[in-house]
């Protein structure tokens, strides 16, 4: 997992009165010395600082990297002796989970994480903690008004469909009237929609390859493997099929194997182990899975803990937390698979 606590950049310059250049110029006193031009702002290290109680809620882990969001932010609230972290057992009711965030404000915790189950559904809690005075860090799935959040942190579907696009474009762009296909996730999701039109943007930069076919599934591995088996009775020939997500992508591979098709080339979505593992073997059509890093979570507690106690954020010169931070959705390869197997979810 990557550290994101570093040591801030060198910042400022004191400010000196008039009067205090004048006594400087006339006074016998000895002079003092002047404050560092380049003095560092109290930025979060790794150094044991002023206690923080953390309030997390997520929705049920009933998703490998959705599990990978829990085990992500309790790992690295451990490393941290001066936090405690309040985490909820996790519910994709929204009724239940205002309930569980709504316990933690009346804990008084000092700052929240939420990745909700329904961004929208749940924006009226976060404006609740916010109103409390307890800031609130929104992962991932956001709410409907910022005034809902102190800070916004989360993945880039967009992205992730743009960067999967143009990996395949490049694989097949000396190839005359290449075909591709995509294997979506919920249509009814705005990340399903972002992810879609990343992609189709992508090919738009290359002209020699068409997007032929599209099919839902809806993020497990039965759907995966039921729609995969539909696009290849459907799909005689394609050169790469675009797979929003790694937990579909295990049916789709079922399907592909019990089909005995190996005639394209596969990218995969998230950054599941096993996905990585599968890269790293080089024995099947999958070759590269695009990121959406459960790491995030990992970053809402270092955030969070900034925030309590009255810090920026290493490695950045501001004196406050940003107020939002889009990940980058990496492709994972052959050639760089062994630098991202660490952060692979199960």
């Amino acid at each position: 997992m990557p550290e994101t606590s570093r040591r801030g950049l060198l910042f400022g310059t004191a400010a000196v009165s008039a009067g205090a250049l004048l006594t400087a110029c006339t006074s016998n006193e000895p002079k003092e010395k002047a404050p560092a031009a380049n003095s560092e702002p109290a930025a979060a290290d790794d150094k044991p600082g002023k206690k923080v109680t953390i309030g997390f809620a997520g929705p049920q882990a009933d998703h490998g990297w959705l599990n990978a969001i829990n085990e992500n932010a309790k790992s690295r609230a451990e490393k941290y002796s001066e936090v405690t972290l309040e985490i909820t057992e996790g519910s994709n009711d929204t009724a239940a989970q205002i309930g569980q965030v709504q316990t933690l404000i009346n804990k008084k915790v000092d700052v929240l994480v939420i990745l909700p189950a329904d961004g929208k559904a749940l924006t009226q809690v976060g404006l609740q903690a916010m109103k409390a005075g307890i800031p609130v860090i929104n992962l991932d799935r956001i709410f409907a008004s910022p005034q809902a959040y102190r800070c916004w942190i989360g993945g880039d579907n967009y992205g992730m469909g743009l960067n999967a696009g143009n990996y395949i474009g490049e694989q097949l762009k000396d190839k005359p009237n290449a075909k591709v296909v995509e294997l979506a996730g919920l249509d009814n999701l705005e990340l399903t929609k972002q992810r879609s039109q990343g992609f189709a943007d992508a090919l738009k930069n290359y002209p020699n390859v068409k997007r032929v076919a599209r099919q839902a599934a809806d993020f497990t591995v039965e759907s995966g493997q039921a729609k995969m088996a539909q696009l290849l009775q459907a799909q005689k020939q394609f050169d790469a099929l675009w797979n929003h997500d790694d937990d579909q992508g295990v049916g789709a591979l079922r399907a592909i194997q019990q089909a005995g098709r190996d005639d394209f080339l596969m990218v995969g979505g998230a950054g599941a182990k096993a996905a990585m593992d599968a890269i790293k073997a080089d024995n099947s059509v999958l070759k590269a899975t695009v990121l959406y890093p459960p790491t995030m979570a990992a970053s809402a507690i270092d955030l969070a803990r900034a925030l309590g106690q009255g810090k920026g954020v290493g490695g950045m010169s501001e004196l406050e937390i940003p107020a939002s931070i889009t990940l980058y959705s990496a492709v994972v390869t052959k050639d760089n698979v062994d630098e991202y197997l660490p952060t692979g979810f199960s």
